[in-house]
């Protein structure tokens, strides 16, 4: 069996399933990509079991035939090569592979492609369509929410309920929340399903820059992305997703909006000075001026910091987790921010000032015990 292609050409593809791939799977052969040839079609496979990754590329070939191929030497291989057409030869009694270029030829050894793990079909039980981007920005406003607990499943992925009339996506790991709503994206049959992390990843990394549609199916045990010429399939996390709408509170008094930026960078000096082991920020609204303090017992390093902001509402102050505070700002893409809540015991809301057409985020964050220093 052989066939011709460009080898930059089959770099990039390899290169946008490559990172489903793991070292040292549970299965050996999944160290390899999946090549099966049909005539001038070529269909690459990557997985790790869960999730499963594939491109379609067009070569020169006049044959049938499949092969598994060791992933990491071709990689390299390829990315030393300078930009040619390169040959495949491949013998399907012995497994071996050459590769010839303008002024080499590379020999390596692939394996049996009947062994590698069947690919899910998915039943398109539910469908729905959504812009590259916008399922971009949804993954980008969640997924840093997810936790890496897994001994709590459906908090290690990401929630999405496709509604008649919104879709919602969801993440929290207990300590903060994110919920991000889109108006624009509607399903007729809704329902909803707990993507996992790796998996939203993955698809982040792959999207392409300019927008396009992505097509998602999905049945009750894995979903099925399509974009371009590439294909994800990843199984579902079959877990209940806790009540999380009865965790964000409903009454907020106190209300404050800060420029996001100044209060990012001041968030990102004091941390420097807060413990190492609880990221404690102390945060202290007094009319118009917000004070931002941490102080670690432990090294005698303290700091604090005054900022102006409107304030609506009784003085407060409230201790925060300074990390998760600053991974939320950082996340959110707006001038200016709220900062809802209604006691230093209670969560933080945390809301953009202005709110883009179609979208609606929303952040909570959990605080934490003050220590009685100041």
């Amino acid at each position: 069996m052989k066939f011709i292609v460009n080898s930059s050409y089959l770099l990039k593809q390899l290169s946008n399933i490559n990172g489903v791939i793991t070292t040292n799977p549970v299965v050996p052969i999944l160290e390899n990509f999946l090549f099966e040839i049909d005539k001038s079609s070529l269909t690459v496979t990557a997985s790790d079991l869960q999730t499963s990754m594939i491109t379609e590329l067009s070569v020169e070939s006049k044959e049938k035939g499949n092969i598994a191929v060791p992933a990491r030497i071709l990689l390299d291989t390829l990315k030393n090569l300078p930009d040619q057409p390169v040959t495949f030869s491949i013998d399907e009694s012995t497994y071996s592979i050459e590769i010839s270029s303008d002024n080499g030829r590379y020999k390596l050894s692939g394996e049996n492609a009947t062994d590698f793990p069947k690919v899910p079909a998915v039943s398109n039980d539910f469908s729905a369509s959504i812009s590259s981007e916008v399922l971009a920005r949804a993954i980008n406003n969640t997924i840093f929410a997810t936790s890496s607990d897994e001994l709590r499943p459906a908090m290690t992925g990401v929630y999405v309920n496709l509604g008649e009339k919104n879709t919602t996506f969801v993440a929290t790991d207990g300590h903060r929340l994110v919920r991000y709503r889109r108006t624009d994206i509607k399903s007729d049959n809704g329902n909803a399903i707990i993507i996992p992390r790796k998996a939203l990843n993955l698809l982040k990394a792959t999207l392409p820059t300019e927008n396009t549609d992505v097509t998602i199916d999905f049945n009750m045990a894995n979903a099925f992305f399509k974009f371009g010429h590439i294909k994800m399939i990843c199984r579902l996390i079959d877990e209940r997703f806790p009540d999380y709408e009865n965790v964000i509170p409903s009454q907020n008094p106190i209300k404050m909006t800060i420029a996001r930026a100044e209060l990012l960078a001041s968030l990102k000096r004091i941390s420097i000075y807060a413990n190492k082991t609880t990221h404690q920020v102390r945060l202290k609204i007094t009319g118009s001026e917000l004070q931002v303090s941490a102080e670690d017992l432990d090294f005698s390093n303290e700091a604090n910091e005054r900022l102006s902001c409107e304030h609506e509402g009784d003085d407060i102050e409230i201790g925060f987790n300074a990390r998760f505070l600053i991974e939320m700002l950082t996340n959110l893409d707006t001038d200016q921010i709220k900062l809802n809540m209604s006691a230093p015991n209670k969560a933080g809301v945390i809301l953009p000032a202005e709110k883009d057409k179609g979208e609606d985020i929303l952040m909570l964050v959990m605080p934490v015990m003050l220590n009685q220093y100041a």
